[in-house]
């Protein structure tokens, strides 16, 4: 065994047991999906509340039903007590693992009180956000007649011992506001705006000025209620509508496809390439090195401790420095990746026929435009059955929560450049550009297809986005290898973060 065999092998352990690790500490972390779907009902709450009076009154009601539904509060409160079961359970789950770490720190003198102190960290979010979902849920309750009901969730909320001397103040308020309004203290209305945002903010002053018959501040709110209302409707149908339309086209074109694989078969155009492999002239030891020592180990280790060492290192506040980190960082992984793999392909060139190709001069938008409209009905089934495995947990990018209560058009500009360009380039040329082909090889094209999918997945690090990754990673492959231009999965991936980027900015502008 040569000596770089085995650093080889070692660094592949070390790129396995990193990897595991990442995986298995995304577990416990909550999913971002959830909160999404929270911003995605609060919008849909304030677009109930916008009324148009005069002839076109019945085709706007039915347009805002179409977009909003039929039963938005009923809706709403399905989705927060469903996220209120996942925080409850995640919040149980850290608790155990916080008395376990108590039993392992006196029986091992290694063990690090800083997990300790983490987790606790974790149950005081848990228990804020728990609490902020009750007071919610509570006027959720109350604005369907629900009103005791309500004022048990509230009490829930002043109960609890670990909850937020605010929120417990603001659930005390609510309580009596649905009972004696009158009796309410000037300071409500500063405690309602500082804990309540949105149409819950809204709606609890709307209660509050009618009792106190405040009819200037009550005029102000109503005109503001129908402005914010006006735009929450546009933005839902901005959001739902073009996906909704896109997942229309896509299975549309998936049941063509299907359609004329059945009936012309290899002459289709869905089997086009289908079984056609590359000519791989390297083994698997160059396909180990390129993604252990280009992607793990110059990626996740070299790089990382390279940034610490500089002198601007320091968890950045603002939020442009914030996405100019990842920016930089981002670059750097894709340049140490890309510079492995250039020198470890050096010695078979020329390559051979179709690696690495990027045809101007092709179909390839209308495989990467087709390719994402496939994807959004596909991986959407495949995320509804992910929820249902991971519950609110397996964990999400943390840049996604950044972006989304991010405000300012600079950082967006660079996280779009991060997300929407520079990831789609390097992954693709990275995943299905040397990862897929090489592997074809050894296996066949789907075969090749569906480990480099997953290995795709895997290296996002979050237990929960496996699943929907390594169905969007199909998608890509097979868009691949049916036009054999790179510039197609690049589409495809570009419009997918993008579109993400897009809802994140959307919704985060309520």
């Amino acid at each position: 065994m040569t000596f770089k065999r085995l650093v080889l092998i070692i660094l592949t352990i070390g790129a396995v047991a990193l990897l595991t690790l990442n995986l298995l500490s995304s577990f416990l972390e909550p999913q971002f999906q959830s909160r999404l779907e929270l911003y995605q009902t609060d919008i849909t709450l304030q677009a109930q509340e916008w009324k148009l009076s005069g002839k076109n009154e019945t085709v706007f009601k039915q347009l805002q039903a179409a977009i909003i539904g039929d039963k938005p509060l009923e809706t709403a409160i399905q989705r927060y007590q469903g996220v209120r079961n996942e925080v409850k359970t995640t919040l149980k789950q850290v608790k155990q693992n916080l008395e376990q770490a108590k039993q392992l720190s006196t029986q091992s003198p290694l063990h690090k009180e800083s997990d300790s102190l983490e987790l606790l960290a974790k149950i005081r979010e848990q228990e804020y956000l728990l609490s902020e979902l009750d007071l919610r849920l509570g006027i959720l309750q109350a604005k369907l007649g629900q009103v005791d009901a309500a004022k048990q969730t509230w009490k829930q909320v002043q109960q609890n011992q670990d909850t937020n001397s605010k929120l417990k103040l603001t659930a005390a308020l609510l309580t009596e506001l649905w009972n004696q309004p009158s009796t309410l203290e000037s300071t409500a209305p500063e405690l309602i705006k500082e804990n309540l945002d949105s149409w819950f903010r809204d709606t609890t002053l709307l209660l509050l000025y009618q009792s106190q018959q405040s009819k200037q501040e009550l005029s102000a709110l109503q005109a503001a209620q129908q402005s914010r209302a006006k735009q929450a409707l546009y933005k839902l149908a901005m959001v739902t509508g073009i996906p909704e339309l896109g997942s229309i086209i896509g299975l549309g074109l998936l049941l063509l496809l299907i359609g004329q694989r059945l009936i012309k078969g290899k002459d289709s155009l869905f089997a086009q390439n289908a079984d056609l492999a590359w000519t791989t002239p390297w083994d698997v030891e160059t396909i180990l090195q390129v993604l252990v020592v280009g992607f793990f180990f110059m990626g996740q280790i070299v790089v990382p401790i390279l940034l610490q060492m500089l002198p601007a290192s320091h968890p950045a506040t603002n939020v442009r420095i914030q996405a100019l980190d990842v920016l930089i960082s981002y670059v750097l992984l894709a340049l140490a990746a890309l510079s492995v793999l250039f020198f470890s392909l050096k010695p078979f060139t020329p390559l051979p026929e179709n690696w690495f190709r990027f045809r101007l001069l092709d179909s390839w938008f209308f495989w990467g435009l087709g390719g994402y409209c496939v994807a959004l009905p596909i991986v959407a089934i495949i995320s509804y059955i992910n929820q249902q495995i991971w519950r609110g947990q397996g964990g999400s990018n943390p840049l996604l929560q950044i972006i989304l209560e991010s405000r300012d058009n600079v950082a967006l500009s660079i996280f779009f450049l991060t997300a929407g360009i520079m990831a789609p380039v390097f992954e693709e040329i990275f995943f299905r550009g040397f990862l897929l082909p090489s592997l074809t090889r050894y296996m066949s094209v789907w075969s090749a297809i569906i480990i480099s999918s997953f290995l795709f997945a895997i290296v996002h690090f979050n237990l929960s986005e496996v699943l929907r990754l390594t169905a969007l990673g199909i998608v890509l492959g097979i868009v691949y290898t049916r036009s054999r231009n790179l510039l197609a999965p690049m589409l495809l991936h570009n419009l997918w973060n993008s579109a993400t980027l897009a809802t994140l900015f959307v919704f985060g502008s309520r």
